[in-house]
């Protein structure tokens, strides 16, 4: 079997193939396997799973999955899979505390004009009402400039809205020169896409320092950081430069189906929120986790033994 170093590259080259896309959906078995880490293809499926999650005392953001829009139709379907979460979660009292992670791509990034922008104010506007924060999810490179611009107009407007930077670009210590302020939300994530050595460290090693400086800066601001990793030695490192901050001013974050017993035991005395993907367009999402972590590729692949 390939090593992880040269598998991972591999499934994230995956998670852009249409041929392959096509493939892996095709497979009955595959299903199971999604199961673990999506939270269902519907709205209904999702607030199951965070009903689930609240009650054991985690605090959540939902990720309608999708993303690379390139149809002004498919982008407000997905503005209205956000708008219809909204009132869901007010309805059934799960708002408060709750988040929503959006793709800038699935609203129309790609597309002329002001499109993802106007989605975005749109969902803003949606969750304030609600009682939720809204977070920008960011991709590859290609984006971050784009959503850099489009967080700073929205916050004019709606100053709690978040964004997630990438420990692995090599630009990610500058942007958070910006990123730092008073009340600004910002998720710090390693990095999921597939990104060529002029933009991006490649080695484990690389990115976790680069995740740890990060993290420092963050920490030592005067924002609110929020930690996503599954890194047992990030998560420590994280705990010991969070001890002299108020437990209200920062939090953890996880996927959904990884990790469920480390999640419990960080909500026992700070912050854990669960990142709970769900939607039909599950196949990036789902092979960016199995890049990720050799454990959760030989998952996948024990599934089809076992059967």
């Amino acid at each position: 079997m390939l090593e992880a170093s040269m598998l991972s590259p591999l499934l994230l080259a995956a998670a852009r193939s249409g041929r392959m896309r096509d493939v892996i959906t095709s497979v009955p078995l595959t299903r199971g396997v999604v199961d673990r880490f999506v939270a269902g293809d519907d709205l209904d499926a999702a607030l199951e799973a965070v009903r689930e999650l609240r009650g054991g005392g985690l605090e959540v953001t939902l990720d309608h999955l999708g993303e690379d829009t390139r149809e002004p139709a498919q982008a407000r379907a997905t503005r209205d899979a956000y708008l219809r979460l909204f009132d869901a979660f007010g309805e059934q009292g799960l708002a408060g505390g709750s988040d929503a992670s959006v793709k800038l791509s699935a609203l129309g990034q790609a597309l002329p004009g002001d499109l993802a922008l106007d989605h975005a104010r749109e969902i803003c506007s949606a969750a304030g009402r609600a009682g939720m924060t809204v977070t920008l999810d960011m991709e590859d490179h290609t984006t971050v400039d784009s959503t850099l611009e489009v967080l700073g107009k929205l916050r004019v407007d709606f100053p709690w809205v978040g964004v997630a930077v990438q420990a692995m670009l090599r630009r990610t210590d500058g942007d958070l020169r910006d990123l730092v302020g008073e009340g600004s939300r910002v998720r710090l994530v390693k990095g999921a896409y597939a990104e060529p050595a002029s933009v991006a460290y490649q080695s484990r090693h690389e990115v976790d320092r680069a995740y740890v400086r990060a993290l420092r800066r963050l920490m030592r601001g005067d924002g609110y950081p929020m930690v996503a990793s599954h890194d047992p030695r990030i998560i420590e490192i994280a705990l010991t430069l969070a001890a002299e901050r108020s437990p209200s001013s920062y939090e953890f974050q996880m996927l959904y189906g990884i990790r469920a017993a480390e999640q419990e035991r960080l909500a026992q005395g700070h912050r854990m929120r669960v990142y709970v993907p769900y939607g039909a367009d599950w196949y990036g999402y789902f092979m960016r986790r199995l890049a990720e972590r050799p454990a959760n590729l030989a998952f996948f692949l024990r599934s089809f033994v076992s059967r």
